[in-house]
C-alpha cells in the first residue's frame, strides 16, 4: 500500500489544476477510502486481466475515473463504486480489443465468426467465476439475493421488484445495496485461488 507522501502525490496528480470547492473533502475521501483498497484492487486486476504488464496502468486509469466521478458527487459506498468502476474499465478494454476495423479484413470469410464459442481455457475460467459468484450469492440473506437476482438476471426495475416482493421501493434499494456490498466483500476481500485448491 502507498505511504502518505505517495498518496498525496497521487491525489495531486489526479486532481490537476481545477479542483472544486470541496477539494479537501475530496482529497481526504480519496486518501482515506480509495487508496486503502489498492491491495484488493490489484488482486482483482491480476485475477481478471491476462496481460500483467497492464495492471499498473489499469490501476491509474481506475483511480482517474473514480476521482473524476467523485469531483461531481462522492459515492456513498466507496468500495462498491471503485470495484464497479474497475469492472467497467476492464469490460471497455475487452470490447475495444475485440473490434476489428472492416477495412483491415480483405476477405470477409476470414473474420472469426465462430469466436462466439469460448476457448476451453476461457470456458474453464468462466465456469470457475460462475461457481464463485453462485457461492457468494448463497451466502447472502434470502431477501437480498432475491432482489439482486430480479434486478440483474430479470432486468426488473426497483418498482417492479417492490411489487413482486410486496415491499417498498426503499426497502428494495436497501436490499440491493446491502447485497451488492456483501457480494463485493465476499468476492474481493479474500485471496482467490483459481485452481480451487487452498
Amino acid at each position: 500500500m502507498a505511504n502518505t507522501s505517495e498518496r498525496n502525490c497521487e491525489v495531486e496528480r489526479l486532481s490537476g489544476a481545477a479542483m472544486p470547492e470541496h477539494a479537501s473533502e475530496l482529497e481526504s475521501w480519496f486518501v482515506n477510502e480509495v487508496l486503502p483498497l489498492e491491495a484488493a484492487l490489484m488482486q482483482f486486476l491480476r485475477h481478471n486481466w491476462r496481460n500483467q504488464s497492464d495492471i499498473r496502468d489499469l490501476l491509474q486509469d481506475i483511480y482517474l475515473k473514480v476521482f473524476e466521478a467523485a469531483q461531481k458527487h462522492l459515492p456513498t459506498v466507496t468500495r462498491s463504486f471503485v470495484f464497479a468502476t474497475a469492472q467497467n474499465l476492464l469490460i471497455d478494454r475487452v470490447r475495444r480489443s475485440k473490434i476489428v476495423p472492416i477495412e483491415a479484413v480483405t476477405d470477409l470469410d476470414m473474420l472469426p465468426i465462430a469466436a462466439e464459442q469460448p476457448l476451453p481455457d476461457q470456458a474453464l475460467l468462466v465456469r470457475d467465476e460462475l461457481r464463485r459468484v453462485q457461492e457468494a450469492l448463497d451466502k447472502l440473506s434470502p431477501r437480498s439475493r432475491e432482489a439482486i437476482l430480479m434486478k440483474q438476471t430479470d432486468g426488473l426495475s426497483r418498482k417492479e421488484i417492490a411489487e413482486r416482493m410486496q415491499i417498498s421501493e426503499n426497502t428494495v434499494k436497501w436490499y440491493l445495496s446491502d447485497g451488492l456490498r456483501s457480494l463485493a466483500n465476499i468476492l474481493y476481500s479474500e485471496p482467490q485461488n483459481i485452481s480451487g485448491r487452498s
